[in-house]
Parts: structure tokens; sequence; C-alpha cells
């Protein structure tokens, strides 16, 4: 989602896995025993991601290394605790927990992300990983082409669906690359290998340099810039006064709002699922989205004579961040517990039609106030990446929302995010999440089609006509 977030703040977000420098352990090892008397110390392989973690210290330190079949780097955080029942820290970032199920499996999970991911013990670490020596900018060309290719071809799901032969791609490039190759010329052609997919869950950067930066995108949609979305969400402003909106309020600089609309309709808008708080933290973010839950969904709005008739959730906006934020809003929409969605990670390197199994991941009604009315969700090819899970996770709701507007982007998976022999820094998707009713249906690369297709600018006044008398 994981990768945090699913718009890029590189190298804090290298959530494939967590982290802290370590010398890989025997599985015989028993001298860090966390809860159930599991040791952890050693090294373990997790399914899917294409990522080794060791732990070390008697249970107290992680660390991943991003590997192929034809590389092995060190992960860029680290994570670490003071003792071995607690969660794992890492700067900047959410916590997360290593729980053991035996000697030879645990599993680890993100605060700010749903499911989790199973580790499984091995020896050791991969031949090819040189412990901790990182990247190098003289690194050779050709081996950041081959890593970049093979990370690619190791764990992207969509090739297929997009109608592309990752074989070829490799063909008509590789001859391309050479010992000699410049900076300039070798970010052109791995640039050039991606767009293709039009997949905007891929990028490449070169931290070193100001215009080093590629970002893949749907054919049909462009990404607005800052003066762009200012204007926009000035429009929306004016569009909710203009239908009699009042009672206006905001949180996070205006990232959710709130107003009500005549005839006791609630008018809800998010446009990011991060960032709301300073300091940009996991819990930070959580506490004023959990505030501004509170102060929307009271008592006095969810039930009795005064209770809102139906509500209109904005979504148009919404540019992705942190799945269990989006889930907390979806929890706040349902009296009853069902299956938001399930999720899964492509988990074989020569095939990518096998995935991990299928994790379901549950809505539980929050412990107060919630609404169960009506629901009316605004969507775009603008709702992004943790918009689209909630859109996803509001579809097995009763009753069931009625979406109006475009098609969604189609982003779904969490972001993998590697770091290439070179230093440069990239990422892609590597999960699919399934529709949580029929648990097949995928909507990556379409987006989840409305109900009723509309404009965007006209969504608004068509709720308003269907949630009205």
């Amino acid at each position: 989602m994981t990768v945090r977030p699913r718009t890029p703040r590189i190298a804090a977000l290298l959530l494939t896995t967590a982290v802290a420098l370590t010398t890989a352990v025997g599985p015989g090892n028993a001298s860090a025993r966390g809860p159930g008397g599991a040791a952890l110390d050693g090294t373990w392989r997790v399914d899917g991601y294409g990522t080794v973690v060791t732990v070390e210290g008697g249970g107290r330190k992680l660390r991943s290394y991003e590997t192929t079949a034809v590389s092995c780097l060190p992960g860029g955080l680290t994570a670490a605790r003071s003792d071995t029942r607690g969660p794992f820290l890492q700067e900047g970032e959410a916590p997360l927990t290593v729980t053991p199920k035996g000697r030879d499996r645990a599993e680890l999970a993100f605060g700010d992300d749903v499911g989790h991911r199973t580790l499984r013990r091995i020896t050791a670490l991969p031949a090819n990983c040189r412990g901790d020596i990182g990247p190098d900018p003289k690194a050779d060309p050709r081996q950041v082409f081959d890593t970049y290719w093979r990370t690619y071809a190791e764990n992207y799901p969509f090739f297929a669906a997009r109608h592309i032969d990752w074989n070829a791609v490799r063909d008509r490039y590789r001859p391309r690359i050479t010992a000699a190759t410049g900076p300039d010329e070798l970010f052109s052609v791995l640039s050039e290998m991606v767009r293709p997919l039009h997949d905007g869950h891929t990028g490449l950067v070169d931290p070193r340099h100001p215009e080093g930066y590629f970002a893949g995108h749907r054919e049909d949609t462009v990404l607005p810039t800052a003066q762009e979305r200012n204007r926009m969400d000035q429009a929306v402003a004016e569009s909710v006064r203009a239908a009699g909106g009042k009672d206006e309020r905001s949180w996070a600089d205006g990232k959710i709002s709130y107003a009500e609309l005549p005839g006791r309709i609630g008018f809800l808008r998010v446009t990011t699922f991060q960032g709301y708080a300073q300091g940009n933290t996991y819990e930070a973010d959580a506490a004023t989205l959990g505030k501004a839950l509170d102060e929307v969904f009271t008592a006095a709005r969810t039930s009795g004579p005064g209770a809102l008739r139906g509500l209109v959730l904005d979504l148009r906006l919404n540019g992705g961040g942190s799945d269990r934020l989006s889930l907390d809003v979806a929890e706040r929409l349902t009296g009853r517990p069902y299956t938001a969605y399930l999720k899964h990670a492509r988990d074989d390197a020569d095939d990518p039609r096998k995935f991990t199994p299928a994790e379901p991941v549950r809505a539980v009604p929050h412990a107060g106030p919630v609404y169960t009315g009506p629901l009316t969700v605004l969507t775009s090819r603008l709702t992004m990446s943790a918009g689209e899970t909630l859109t996803e996770a509001l579809l097995g709701r009763g009753p069931k929302p009625v979406l109006i507007g475009e098609n969604t982007q189609g982003l779904f998976s969490d972001r993998l995010e590697r770091t290439l022999p070179n230093g440069w820094q990239f990422w892609l998707p590597n999960e699919e999440f399934l529709n949580g009713s029929d648990r097949r249906t995928t909507y990556d690369g379409a987006g989840i089609p409305p109900t009723v297709a509309v404009r965007p600018d006209d969504a608004l006044p068509e709720a308003l006509a269907r949630l009205r008398p």
C-alpha cells in the first residue's frame, strides 16, 4: 500500500518489508523468543515480494534484502524494538509486528496497512547477497538493466492483462546497454521499457538528478498540477455551497471536509489518506482522521429523528495513501462486519498467474456511532489507490452504495519499492485486490465502474437528485 504511500515518498517508503543491519543466524539459535516461545533470530524469506528478512540481537533487530535471481541489495529501512514482545519501530513510519507461527513460520504486518506477509525460515542469505554492501553509483549499466528487468519479470502480475511481452522488451532494449552507457541514456531506456504498461504504480527516480523522475499513468489520464488541483478544490466547494451546503467544516488543511445539504444529506469529502498531520506519521494521521470522523458521525447524525437521510462520499480527487486509514472510513459506514476485499501477491518468479493465498480483509464496525443509511460515492479517474480500495470495500456494504461518476484509476496494489545497483529507486505493483463478494473479480487497469456514468462535474447534482425525495 504496502507501500506507502501510494504517492512517492521514495526512501521512506521501501515497505516491501522492514529492516536493521544484521548477520544471518542459523535456524538452531533459540536465544530470541517472542510470544509463544518461538525463536525469531535467523533468516526468513517472505512469500511473494522478492524479499529476505534477517532478525538478530535476541529478536530486537530486523533487516530486509531485496532479491532477484541476479541481485541482492540491503533494504533501505531499519526497525528495532527494546523488548521481544513489543512492535518494531522505524523512524517516520508506522510500527510493524512479527508474530511467530511455529518454529519456521511467522507473520509480518505493518500498522498502516491491511493484511500480513508470511515469513518462512531459510538457512542463510542467498549466495549473491553481500551483507551490508549497498548501491554503487558507478555500477555497471548492464547490471542495473538486468536487475530492473528481472524485478519486473519476477514480481509484476499484469503483463498479460496489459498485452506486454516482457521477454520481447528485454530482447529489444538489452543490446542498447553496454558498460559505457551513460546515465541519461540508461534512464531513458528503463523508462521506455515500462511506459507502455500505462500503470500508475510504476516509476523510476534518480535521487541525484533533479529531472531524473518517471511515473507511469493510464493513457486517458492527465495528472493535474498543484494549481489545477487548487482550482478543482475551489470548484467543489462552490458546488457544495450552490447546493445549499451549510455547517461546513474541514480538517487536515482541507484534506477532509464535511457539509450538510438540504434534506438532511451529509457531504463528506476526502482527498487523500496520508499527510494529515505535522510530521506525516501514521499515528498522527490516524488520530486526525479519527477526530474528524468522530465529529462527522455523531449520535445525532446517525440515529434518531434528526439523523442523516443520505450521505455523499466524494472521492473524485482522492490520490491514495494508507489502506488502513481508508478502511477506517468504511468501518464508520457499516453496522455489521463483512469482507471488504481479499488481497494476494504474486508468488512465483516464472509464472505471473501464481499468487500467495488470498487473505480476506474484514470491515468491522467502529465501536462508536456508525452511519448505515443510503450512501452515494462520487468517483473519477483521479480516484486512485487507497481511494479505490475504500470504494471496493464499500461494495460489500449493506445497503450497497451507488457509485456516480467515472471508472476509478485501476491502481490497487501496494507499491513494491526497490533500489537498483547504482542507487536509483523504482517501484511497481505486485499484488491483486479481489472483490469481497465473488472473491475473483479484480479492477486493476480498468478501475471500478460507476453505477451511473456521468462527467465528474455532474456527479454531485446527480447524487442529490437520487437522494432527495
